[in-house]
């Protein structure tokens, strides 16, 4: 099926009661998951809760021990996986590169689905032009020209995000995108990527965090994932609830949302109840 396209119809993303299993311990238990097009999912939940997990299945990284799940209309098990990952958007902030690229080079990278520039490979004059209105849409204009090394944190991973665009994806994948952002560098992120969405209404994206603050308010659904199982999903206001996000930490927690953007915070506990 290699040089196939993936399906236009249907799901995005489907993820039927799948397991996972490693060295005898369950990662995911009996999990499920559509993304339909235009759809902005998060994944939350602690750490060792599935996430990543759960995100790697999504972008066809690993096979399930148990379950199906089709990308773009695709089975895992009967396609290119190599070939399939080429539809995806995937965006790791650990991305592993070498060269001291610049910003530009390496959203370039995206189209040849490598971390290094490919020898004697050129974009196109279109390629270079899409290059310059995702970097432009992502708010890293002025650094185009700037060295891997030299640019900061949030930079790299706007960058990022215009690389994993370039091929024109159906489906986003991003793994913790703020991690160590300062404060002024996640709000530059957040709003780049509601930019994006607004621009794209049919892209799909599945979003990895452990915090609700890190969310754009475009986001529409969510699920929690607690011990590698899914503790609710569905449309974000439905499960981001003060009792959901609640059980899913272990801890109380109150939630609030104000101008489309979420917030935690520790709620009280009456001292009656603390005591017992």
């Amino acid at each position: 099926m290699s040089g196939a396209q993936p399906a236009e119809t249907g799901p995005v993303l489907r993820v039927a009661d799948v397991d996972l299993v490693r060295e005898g311990t369950h990662l995911l238990r009996s999990v499920s998951i559509i993304v339909q097009r235009g759809e902005h999912w998060a994944l939350l939940g602690a750490n060792g809760a599935g996430k990543s997990t759960l995100l790697g299945l999504m972008g066809a990284l690993t096979h399930p021990t148990r379950g199906e799940v089709d990308v773009l209309g695709r089975r895992l098990g009967r396609v290119d996986v190599r070939e399939l990952r080429s539809h995806l958007g995937h965006v790791n902030p650990r991305h592993p590169l070498q060269s001291p690229l610049t910003l530009r080079e390496v959203v370039l990278t995206g189209l040849t689905n490598t971390a290094e520039l490919v020898p004697r490979w050129a974009p196109s004059d279109e390629q270079l032009a899409e290059a310059d209105r995702l970097i432009d849409l992502l708010g890293v204009g002025a650094r185009r020209d700037a060295r891997w090394p030299v640019l900061s944190q949030g930079e790299r991973g706007r960058a990022l995000i215009a690389r994993a665009l370039m091929p024109s994806p159906r489906l986003l994948l991003l793994d913790e995108p703020a991690t160590g952002l300062d404060l002024a560098a996640r709000e530059q992120l957040i709003d780049g990527l509601d930019a994006l969405r607004a621009e794209h209404p049919s892209l799909a994206s599945v979003l990895v965090t452990h915090h609700l603050e890190e969310l754009p308010a475009s986001t529409t659904h969510a699920m929690l994932l607690r011990s590698g199982r899914c503790l609710a999903a569905g449309p974000a206001d439905a499960v981001l609830t003060t009792e959901l996000v609640s059980r899913c930490f272990g801890h109380p927690i109150a939630i609030s949302r104000r101008d489309g953007r979420w917030s935690a915070r520790t709620r009280p506990v009456p001292l009656a109840q603390a005591g017992q």
